[in-house]
């Protein structure tokens, strides 16, 4: 699904992303883990267009997509979350859904005067759609609540709950679990298998929880100082003598790991 080649981000003489290369395959939930500032958010920025990168290659099913915008990316099916959720919050939970499908009838002012029946039912594919989502997510008796309200596992449910409304093909979740308790963990982690094993959804997956890693993915990348240091099941990635370096003997053996970078 992604390939990415010998990537490099530099700011000025840091260099958050040192030389990366790694494939993401179609139909996984990959894990992507690494000491702070190990570029993991990095690396997710550039993929997803937020960050130019400074030299390299990302290509998506064969296609070069390096360097191109987060909206052209959006229409190819690549979507990324961020570790602080990005809700409207003066608008409802199902209005937040709804307006995420771009091309949108009612987007311009010539439509909303001569084509109010098409958006009339455009609106009502949405809002059923938008339903269902909230439905599958196990949040539909938060859809008339205002999203700024919601809690913050509530809200990354909803980031999730918005990639259901296009046709995703891989997303890029970062720090999904960040700030969310063990009960909504457990249903987020639910939700992203489901989406995976019942609508083919590819996921990379930003992650401190280990046992949250544990149970969803396979492979796990592990990340330090820009580049991949290794690659395999935790178990192995866990083994790995130059992990272990890279954590300083102690990451690893306890249950979370830093992932912000």
């Amino acid at each position: 699904m992604i390939v990415v080649e010998d990537l490099h981000k530099h700011f000025g003489g840091f260099h958050a992303v040192d030389g990366a290369s790694l494939s993401i395959a179609e139909g996984s939930i990959t894990g992507l883990i690494g000491p702070n500032g190990a570029g993991k958010t990095t690396l997710f920025n550039v993929i997803a267009g937020v960050l130019p990168p400074t030299s390299g290659r990302v290509t998506m099913k064969g296609e070069d997509i390096t360097g191109l915008p987060p909206h052209e990316l959006f229409d190819k099916g690549l979507l990324r979350t961020f570790q602080i959720a990005h809700e409207f919050s003066s608008m409802t939970v199902r209005e937040n859904l709804m307006m995420v499908p771009g091309g949108q009838t009612g987007e311009t002012l010539w439509n909303t005067w001569f084509h109010r029946a098409r958006i009339r039912e455009e609106e009502a594919t949405l809002l059923k759609r938008a339903d269902e989502v909230l439905e599958f997510l196990t949040i539909d008796h938060l859809k008339d609540e205002k999203a700024g309200n919601l809690s913050g596992g509530q809200k990354k449910l909803l980031e999730l709950g918005r990639t259901m409304m296009v046709d995703a093909k891989i997303v890029f979740l970062d720090e999904v679990g960040a700030g969310v308790n063990r009960t909504l963990l457990n249903t987020i982690g639910d939700a992203i298998i489901r989406l995976n094993k019942e609508r083919g959804y590819t996921f990379v997956v930003i992650e401190h929880d280990m046992d949250f890693i544990d149970r969803l993915c396979d492979p796990v990348i592990c990340m330090a100082e820009g580049k991949v240091l290794a690659e395999g099941t935790l178990a192995e990635i866990k083994a790995n003598e130059h992990v272990i370096e890279a954590y300083l003997g102690t990451g690893l053996k306890n249950k979370t790991v830093g992932a912000s970078a």
